[in-house]
């Protein structure tokens, strides 16, 4: 079927709820107008549907292939059109800095637009998602030089950008990272080193691939403390020799197939100094940070499609009777809807697919606001919530934005597990995006281990603050009561690892990801207790969409029902400690 971009509800969320539509009141974003944000809403819906979704397919058949000879790398067909039709309007500069050519509008509506790109061609979305992260690294921290040198090509899209993070010997442990960096006499360096899992490392979509590569100084610390950044092009931009930085290879993956995701070996490639030396990791978070941000609108942007083809296949396939009696009694059988286990597994996809995008898009608009509002104090307060929600954007969306897509096929049955349906390969690419930009174990101990101490606790207490006071001021908010009690077990949750964790750093990792669970649901739950309230108020005063503002409703209690009681067992999983989970001996895994 044809992709649809959930459009109103996004409308919804952005002008009824979050109050995005007042952005254009900030002088950062004066464009923003509610006219510009639906405009961009429906021309990214029709790019999405009419040039990028058509790749998709093909690009999981064909896959991409290398040359060994030329250690060069072919996309799929089709991708080097759509990829041009995405830079030729403008889609790469969306909420890029005005100075070097982007449009500078909110990053909210980047966000719409990558769950957009995500559902239609995930591996396509790749190429310029990742080069974003390179624009936002070189802005924050890159020279002025670097900056002229660099930006407008890298955002008008005609040059694409990575992150070369990851080593063999090394993941998430970065400072186990062996690539080299040592300076030449013109004050470039010589990069020597190799790199695994880079993503759009080799392509032919554009002329110039601008890595930016961790590695370390002669004589720095063994440690992160001793990583330094740098940017090393695959073409010499002043003289265009090419550079020694080649692709050794391409990884053999479960899904994505049409994203390049190269080994890159640097052979003495000519790269520069992004920032201070052995200052290299807080440069390496601004991209990673971003990079989160998208990877969770991946696992969104998937779940809509599943939930999109599911839900057609279901208003169609006759199978059975209702248990209620025969809803189709002209024909041989009812459409599977009708039967209580398919609908369990189809109000689940949409109810949550509904929440996470209300959470996304919120982190989205208090990013906004940490960059643009006047009153430093709110700024603050925004950054707070965005530092805070991040893993918790990256990890819960993806773990059930997958979990949603699995969902969309078991609806499907054994079409499913087979080509002809567009199910399975949703659930391949989802698959990676529970791993990559930090596994989702590594955003659970980010947020326990690193967020919830920061700055004596204060982006937690950010949070507190926003939800005490919404119920505060919203003493008829529906299903208050349901917020008040996950909000309390939030609250206890804290207080146990307040308590806990300094003692023993292992009772932190055991209660990390049922923590951040909770947190997700319970900010989730915050989120539709507001669309519900503001559905009510359009339905009494006979405004907006009917059927959307009724199902809001229902979902809402759906939500409150079926899927906020996991609260209560997650909380009572960190309570019971880490005991039964750590105390196995080696005998017993396999005894």
């Amino acid at each position: 079927m044809q992709y649809q971009a959930p459009a109103n509800d996004l409308r919804f969320l952005l002008f009824d709820v979050l109050g995005a539509d007042k952005l254009h009141e900030l002088e950062k974003y004066a464009d923003a107008t509610p006219d510009l944000i639906s405009a961009v809403i429906d021309e990214a819906g029709k790019l999405a549907s009419e040039v990028i979704q058509p790749t998709n397919q093909i690009g999981d058949r064909q896959g991409c292939s290398y040359d060994p000879e030329t250690k060069s790398v072919k996309t799929p067909d089709g991708f080097k059109e759509a990829y041009q039709k995405f830079v030729e309007g403008g889609w790469t500069a969306l909420d890029a800095p005005l100075e070097f050519g982007g449009q500078g509008l909110p990053h909210t509506l980047k966000f719409v637009v990558d769950e957009m790109v995500c559902s239609t061609n995930l591996s396509l979305g790749m190429y310029p998602g990742l080069t974003h992260g390179a624009i936002s690294a070189l802005y924050a921290h890159g020279s002025e030089e670097l900056k002229q040198t660099y930006l407008e090509k890298l955002i008008s899209g005609e040059w694409t950008g990575t992150m070369c993070l990851t080593e063999p010997q090394c993941g998430t442990d970065l400072g186990l990272i062996r690539t080299k960096a040592t300076p030449n006499d013109d004050g470039s360096y010589a990069i020597e080193g190799t790199k695994i899992w880079i993503t759009g490392g080799e392509h032919d979509l554009v002329d110039n691939i601008v890595h930016l590569v961790l590695a370390k100084l002669p004589g720095a610390p063994d440690t992160t403390k001793g990583i330094s950044l740098f940017v090393v092009p695959k073409f010499l931009p002043d003289s265009g020799e090419r550079n020694p930085a080649f692709c050794g290879g391409l990884e053999h993956k479960m899904g994505i197939k049409g994203s390049a995701t190269c080994v890159m070996n640097f052979e003495g490639a000519k790269g520069w100094l992004v920032g201070e030396p052995n200052k290299g990791m807080s440069a390496m978070f601004t991209m990673m940070n971003e990079a989160r941000l998208m990877v969770g609108m991946q696992g969104l942007g998937l779940a809509e499609m599943a939930y999109q083809e599911s839900l057609a296949f279901a208003r169609e396939r006759l199978q059975s009777r209702s248990l209620s009696g025969p809803k189709n009694p002209n024909g041989p059988a009812d459409a599977i809807i009708v039967h209580p286990d398919v609908r369990r597994m189809l109000m689940r996809q949409k109810v949550l697919n509904e929440g996470m995008r209300a959470l996304a898009l919120f982190t989205g608009h208090q990013l906004d606001l940490s960059v643009a509002h006047p009153d430093e104090s709110l700024r603050e307060n925004a950054d707070d919530l965005v530092q805070l929600l991040t893993p918790v954007v990256k990890a819960f969306l993806t773990d059930e934005g997958y979990n949603n897509a699995n969902w969309g096929q078991q609806v499907l049955g054994g079409s499913g597990f087979t080509q002809d349906w567009p199910l399975e390969q949703l659930v391949r690419d989802g698959r990676i995006a529970r791993i990559y930009e930090g596994t989702n174990g590594i955003q659970a101990m980010d947020l326990v281990g690193r967020k919830l101490s920061l700055k004596g606790g204060q982006l937690v207490r950010a949070l507190f603050a926003e939800l005490t006071g919404y119920l505060k001021d919203n003493p008829e908010a529906p299903y208050r009561e349901e917020l008040k009690g996950a909000l309390k077990s939030l609250e206890q949750a804290t207080l146990w690892l307040a308590q806990n964790a300094p003692k023993d750093p292992e009772q932190a990792g055991a209660a990390a990801t049922p923590y951040l669970r909770i947190m997700a649901l319970t900010v989730i739950g915050y989120l539709w207790s507001r669309m519900a309230g503001v559905a009510g108020q359009q339905l009494q005063l006979g405004e907006g969409n009917k059927p959307l503002l009724e199902g809001k409703q229902v979902s809402a209690r759906y939500y409150f029902e079926k899927l906020m009681p996991e609260v209560d067992w997650l909380l009572k999983d960190i309570q019971t400690g880490k005991d039964s989970l750590m105390a196995f001996e080696d005998e017993h895994w396999v005894a």
